[in-house]
């Protein structure tokens, strides 16, 4: 702010003739340089400080506006300079204004007693009566959210993080509001309890009650027309337009909602999407996206997750209260249609078609296939692999981060191959083999989780699993021995050691984050015995963890070849590693070339089905691949074939640099 100073005998007086009432002039101080010409129509009281009002606004189609306070009623505010406020409707009170904002046009701004700007407001998440409600706050991150809703069989680590929360909470309550620098806000109805950050453009919103929206410089967040928020935070980067209406719901950094979409009690974490669709009790993990007027959310976790039309869920099998909660996990998509009766649990990357009732539990079967046939669901194991949308999806999530924030909330790991991945290949491969094992390897069809898998698919799924395995432990070892020299396999060795003994065992995917579950434990174990006290301590451990994550990996990578090609950390050869670099080798050219034919399929005849009207098979084809383009210039294409080739390259490379070595 700056320094202030009474006003003048001369400067009451002027402003009396324009118009401007107050019942005491000597609680209304104001910048040096202060310029009364430009302060009409407008009534004050309680304590008030006005800045300096010298420059121009340009605004959109070239109009300039002079800094100034016209026909408004300002109660008890801090007025920063060079700032306009003009035709409030009802009034402006309680209320910090920084330097060159742009407030015009609006009913009501108000602080209303002591708030805590929507932070620590209870949002009953996965299940809409409560029992997983997260205390939503400034700095929710996914990872924080996931562990608050999940982990309820360790009460005590749930009463300290609630306590970290109502601390934040308690810490930020104010009876003053607070509008950020350069903020506009242009034809709003009414606002209460709301902190807005700076460079938030606010256009055109109906209602906007006990929020915080955290803008910045580098990440300016839009709250646009017609749009209803109440109980809520939106994060930096994010837009929230188009009349959609929001309830006791968070909003993570760049995420998007639009076109009427409708969520209450729910969780949108980085660069989530909503549009047209309704969302209820959801944690909408990172790159969850859903697009369409008929598509329903509800009562579930999704990260990295694409919903097709008229997708839905339902949680009405019950008694007493809604108590079902499904979890798909990361990297899956649901096809038009689809429906999914609570409880389930879907594994990761997986596709959803038609409608399921059978209360399945596929997290162990990953990349697979669910799909609706007569009532019953027929599962395809590990079928996903070689989809050409699977590879697509995970080039497209990192390319689509759209923060711009460097204070990031959520650690994301977009690996589509990774330890936590793995683990449930192997666990995948177990059970495929023990269902051969108990009914037979003739057996037509297999039962697992109230699914049925043909014989044909389990054969498949198998294949391609082994297929997976050889391209992560073949990548992990290749990018371990990049780039050195080897004269002897004592060196081999040497390099092959981890860095760390952290990482064995089992991982977890916590709402984007991959890390190892003992350091997951580790750091609950630190909140239960008050060691953390801190959200600020708690988001620098996952920070921690998300940086180290390829040291971590490593040790797992290195435990699960020893065991995968039976060797040992003494005795591995030169040759050993050559032998894995092959299998390498034939693994990725074999999935890519699955994936290149997959890809074929769209440019096939039947795809061409309504293109070059009124013509031919020639027209068809031609405005076919004008509209699409060429199959062999397909970006996509292309890029799978120059893959085959540099993988190839690149498991040559280390063979020929060890392949003498003794």
């Amino acid at each position: 702010m700056y320094k202030e100073r009474s006003l003048t005998d001369q400067e009451i007086d002027l402003l009396k003739s324009q118009n401007c009432e107050c019942d005491d002039w000597t609680l209304v101080t104001v910048a040096p340089g202060f310029n009364p010409h430009f302060v009409k129509n407008t009534r004050f009281s309680g304590k008030i400080r006005i800045g300096l009002l010298d420059e121009e606004f340009e605004l959109a189609g070239g109009l300039r506006k002079h800094a100034c306070i016209n026909n408004a009623v300002i109660h008890n505010c801090e007025i920063g300079n060079n700032v306009v406020i003009e035709n409030i409707q009802n009034y402006i009170a309680n209320y910090v204004i920084g330097d060159n904002c742009f407030i015009q046009n609006v009913d009501v701004i108000l602080v209303d007693g002591m708030t805590t700007f929507g932070n620590g407001t209870e949002v009953n998440v996965l299940n809409e009566s409560g029992g997983r409600e997260v205390h939503i706050h400034d700095k929710l991150s996914a990872h924080f959210a996931y562990v608050y809703s999940l982990y309820r069989h360790r009460p005590n680590l749930i009463r300290r993080m609630r306590a970290m929360v109502d601390f934040y909470a308690r810490k930020h309550a104010s009876e003053m509001g607070y509008i950020g620098d350069h903020a506009m806000i242009v034809n709003v109805g009414y606002i209460k309890n709301v902190k807005i950050g700076s460079y938030s453009k606010i256009t055109g919103a109906m209602k906007l009650k006990n929020g915080s929206i955290n803008s910045n410089g580098q990440a300016p967040v839009y709250v646009g027309r017609n749009v209803i928020a109440e109980d809520f935070i939106i994060s930096s980067g994010s837009r929230v337009e188009g009349g959609s209406i929001i309830s006791r719901c968070f909003i993570g950094q760049a995420c998007h909602l639009d076109h009427g979409y409708s969520a209450s009690d729910s969780l949108f974490f980085s660069n989530c999407q909503g549009e047209n669709g309704e969302a209820c009790a959801l944690f909408a993990g990172p790159y969850t996206v859903t697009h369409h007027k008929s598509t329903l959310l509800i009562a579930g976790m999704f990260s990295f997750m694409n919903a097709g039309s008229g997708s839905n869920q339902s949680n009405h099998m019950y008694k007493l209260g809604p108590i079902h909660q499904g979890i798909i996990e990361r990297g899956a998509k649901t096809t038009s249609n689809s429906y999914v009766l609570w409880p389930a649990k879907v594994g990761p990357f997986s596709l959803i078609l038609g409608r399921h009732y059978q209360h399945s539990d596929t997290s162990n079967l990953p990349f697979s296939y669910l799909v609706e046939n007569n009532n019953a669901t027929h599962l395809a194991p590990a079928i996903n692999l070689r989809s050409v949308g699977t590879i697509r999806d995970a080039k497209k999530w990192p390319e689509r981060d759209k923060r711009r924030d460097p204070n990031k909330l959520d650690y994301i790991n977009f690996n589509l191959l990774s330890p936590y991945t793995i683990q449930k290949v192997f666990a995948g491969v177990e059970i495929l083999k023990n269902l051969q094992a108990t009914a037979g390897e003739t057996s037509e069809i297999y039962t697992y989780q109230s699914c049925i898998i043909k014989n044909a698919a389990l054969r498949r799924g198998l294949e391609l699993y082994e297929i997976v395995i050889h391209k992560f432990l073949g990548n992990s070892i290749i990018k371990r021995l990049e780039k050195t020299g080897f004269t002897s396999n004592v060196e081999i060795r040497e390099r092959l050691k981890p860095d760390t003994p952290i990482g064995t065992g089992e991982w977890v995917d916590i709402s984007g984050l991959i890390a190892p579950k003992s350091e997951i434990d580790k750091l609950l174990c630190r909140i239960e015995n008050g060691e953390i006290t801190r959200l600020k301590e708690i988001n620098k451990v996952f920070k921690e963890l998300h940086e180290q994550y390829y040291t971590l990996e490593w040790t797992w990578a290195w435990e699960k070849i020893q065991e995968f090609y039976n060797v040992t950390p003494e005795s591995i050869t030169a040759g050993e590693i050559i032998e894995i670099v092959e299998k390498w080798k034939a693994a990725v050219v074999k999935l890519d070339e699955m994936i290149y034919n997959d890809a074929k399929k769209e440019f096939s005849l039947s795809f061409k089905t309504g293109f070059g009207s009124d013509g031919d098979i020639q027209d068809q084809a031609m405005d076919f691949e004008y509209v699409r383009g060429a199959f062999d210039k397909n970006p996509f294409v292309v890029a799978t074939l120059r893959h085959i080739e540099d993988k190839k390259a690149l498991g040559n490379e280390l063979i020929e640099r060890i392949r003498n070595v003794k």
